[in-house]
């Protein structure tokens, strides 16, 4: 996969226009044509930027040290009965704090479910729930899945992800204690968790949109916030933030990381960063280990 560094800034900007449903693919072909190198199609240009979902291996999904597999719950205010991904540590003699991991705006991805099997490995019950459960789970692509997200109702997934917490929360395996992590929509998902959820322990977010000044006050969790510099889009909305967060006097910690891109975290695109997204997993397992350990 060629790195960030081999494409164009714009190209980059229009790509994340294109995933964020702001242009079709119609208008990123054409806008694209004009910064393709010789002999190199705009959609040519386009396949390269998409995900290599074969690059989603840090944990080995047969890793023995872990325990995987898919799980359904209950989401009686959302779509009834949702499914997610489930990782654990394979042999513990006690119970473990959980965390829910939340996909971008294309459904539970190979991508994702590395996430959980990373946290898996890192010591923690991490599930992952797929909000295209209703419309038959994540199509196998991201262009059908972003279209299928689309068409779920916004306010009933918000309802799938807080059922999945409780749903971990009440889980044998699980302490009662469980965090949130997301990327992009599911970085704005985790938020809204934060924001509708007293008792959630901690919540991470890398790149999502930031609540509302109401909203901010709300939160009870500690945060910790990952945006990459490059990432207009986000960043607009986060000094109203961050200053809502400081009126009431809230925990949290906001990570700025130079010169990166929306993404830099998924090691499945162009537009990761493997030094900044190691120090923000990093950051994220203190920060969970902090707060959702008991004796910690």
């Amino acid at each position: 996969m060629a790195n960030r560094a081999d494409y164009d800034r714009r190209v980059l900007d229009l790509f994340d226009g294109y995933v964020h449903g702001n242009v079709t693919r119609r208008q990123f072909l054409d806008r694209a044509a004009a910064f393709t190198a010789t002999g190199v199609s705009a959609a040519t240009l386009l396949a390269s930027l998409s995900p290599d979902y074969s690059l989603a291996q840090q944990v080995d999904p047969g890793d023995t040290s872990i325990s995987t597999g898919y799980k359904k719950y209950a989401s009686p205010n959302g779509a009834g009965v949702m499914q997610g991904y489930y990782a654990r540590p394979a042999v513990v003699d006690h119970k473990l704090p959980g965390v829910v991991v939340i996909h971008e705006n294309r459904g539970l991805n190979p991508y994702i479910e590395d996430v959980a099997r990373r946290l898996a490995v890192a010591g923690f019950i991490a599930f992952a729930p797929d909000a295209l459960t209703p419309l038959g789970g994540y199509p196998g692509n991201d262009d059908e899945g972003r279209a299928m997200q689309r068409d779920r109702d916004s306010s009933e997934m918000v309802e799938d992800f807080v059922a999945a917490v409780a749903f971990l929360q009440e889980h044998p395996d699980c302490t009662g204690t469980v965090g949130s992590v997301g990327f992009c929509f599911g970085g704005e998902m985790s938020l809204r968790l934060a924001v509708r959820i007293a008792n959630l322990g901690a919540a991470v977010a890398f790149y999502g949109r930031h609540p509302s000044a109401d909203d901010a006050a709300k939160i009870r969790a500690p945060l910790m916030l990952h945006h990459a510099e490059l990432d207009e889009r986000v960043n607009a909305t986060w000094p109203a933030f961050e200053e809502a967060l400081q009126d009431n006097e809230l925990d949290y910690i906001n990570n700025l990381y130079a010169d990166v891109n929306h993404g830099f975290h998924n090691d499945t695109t162009p537009r990761f960063d493997e030094n900044a997204a190691a120090l923000a997993w990093q950051r994220t397992i203190e920060h969970f280990s902090r707060h959702l350990i008991q004796d910690a």
